[in-house]
């Protein structure tokens, strides 16, 4: 059989249990950075392959050790197997040859430095990854680690969130767990932003006032959910209709084109939480209710400022759109600019825009509805205004 690998975890430059220990000690040839080989007490006649630089130049000498017949240890902090190199070796040897040896992660000591429990923890790595995810985690869930990176440090990190309009939230940053200058910094998301950290740390995010209710998959929320100017929102039961007729996918990028208060995009973003929202909005004082009403239902939303179809110029290819009124123009222009196989859905008052929208796109309903008013004993009804949506699929 061929030889194994053994990966073993390292917390504060020691080698987790008996079988990790003897795993070191047994192997021919330990793979690790220069500050973990400087931790270690290797014997001398064990060969040293510095694990820096291209990582798939270290798999290639690992490879030519293991073909020579000798044993190898790789050699990493905390647990191997969590955001860390088991997944590249398995990629490159198989997971039959890995034995791991894992330490506690670092994500499991920043919440036990903290205190806190972390099995519904929601963890997201920034490590050669966008930051987007991150920040939509974080701004959606109660409880978040983050593991930040250099290109994605810790500030960089709060920052965004900021500018995400993130609820409040209470932070910890986790630096160098183990190790003796070890470092836990409590602040706040402002703290957080203005802040200096290293690169390679955790950042743990707590909601200040955790809903324990259970989450209900709910929409076309009432208007009263979203400060509006004037009535101009669009109302509840067209909203239901047009969510549905978006089907919204669970990754992408939906824009909300004419978004007034923001309620169709924020709706979206609260069905699909990593779908990467961009609501355009001419109005200054709409933009920054946009802006609240995101911040007031605790998800992400970009607003760009300016009149389409010229303020889509530039924004990310759409996978959804919903265009909330408007002249054909607009709606051709988005349309135009989805994705093979997204989806648009417009809504109009106006019959000849609908006819317009229904030649372009193929699919159109009216949406009318009478609300019930109390009168005497009773109700009556009263009529909204009919809306026609409109959806086609590019």
């Amino acid at each position: 059989m061929s030889a194994s690998i053994a990966v073993v975890g390292l917390h504060g430059g020691e080698a987790f249990g008996r079988a990790a220990a003897e795993a070191l000690a047994g192997a021919g040839v330990v793979a690790a950075a220069p500050r973990h080989l400087q931790q270690l007490d290797l014997a001398a006649a064990q060969e040293h392959i510095e694990l820096s630089g291209p990582l798939h130049a270290v798999l290639d000498q690992v490879a030519a050790r293991l073909d020579d017949g000798r044993s190898v240890a790789v050699v990493a902090s905390g647990d191997p197997g969590f955001f860390g190199i088991v997944r590249m070796l398995g990629e490159r040897f198989g997971a039959v040859r890995l034995v791991v040896h894992p330490a506690p992660s670092s994500v499991a000591l920043a919440f036990g430095r903290i205190g806190t429990n972390w099995d519904d923890a929601i963890v997201v790595s920034a490590h050669g990854r966008p930051i987007d995810a991150a920040v939509e985690a974080a701004t959606r869930y109660p409880k978040v680690a983050v593991l930040t990176a250099p290109q994605h440090p810790p500030e960089l990190l709060g920052r965004a969130l900021v500018a995400a309009g993130c609820p409040a939230r209470q932070v910890a940053v986790a630096t160098r767990l183990g190790e003796p200058d070890e470092a836990v910094t409590r602040t706040d998301l402002d703290g957080l932003a203005a802040g200096a950290f290293d690169p390679l740390s955790v950042v743990v995010l707590l909601d200040l006032n955790p809903d324990d209710a259970a989450e209900t998959l709910a929409w076309g929320l009432p208007e009263q959910e979203f400060a509006h100017r004037g009535g101009l929102i669009t109302k509840s039961e067209v909203r239901a209709v047009a969510l549905g007729k978006l089907a919204l996918p669970r990754h992408g990028v939906l824009w909300d084109v004419g978004a007034g208060s923001g309620s169709v995009g924020i709706e979206c973003a609260r069905l699909s939480p990593r779908l990467r929202v961009v609501a355009v909005e001419r109005n200054e004082d709409d933009a920054e209710r946009i802006r609240s009403n995101a911040k007031r239902h605790g998800v992400a939303v970009e607003v760009v400022v300016g009149s389409a179809p010229e303020a889509l110029a530039g924004l990310p290819t759409p996978d959804r759109v919903f265009v909330g009124g408007g002249g054909i123009d607009v709606v051709r222009t988005a349309f135009d600019a989805l994705r093979p196989g997204g989806t648009l859905v417009a809504t109009h008052v106006l019959v000849d825009r609908a006819a317009a929208a229904w030649e372009l796109l193929g699919d159109t309903v009216q949406v009318a509805t009478s609300r019930a008013v109390p009168i005497a004993d009773g109700f009556r009804l009263d009529a909204q205004n009919p809306v026609f949506v409109s959806w086609g699929t590019r």
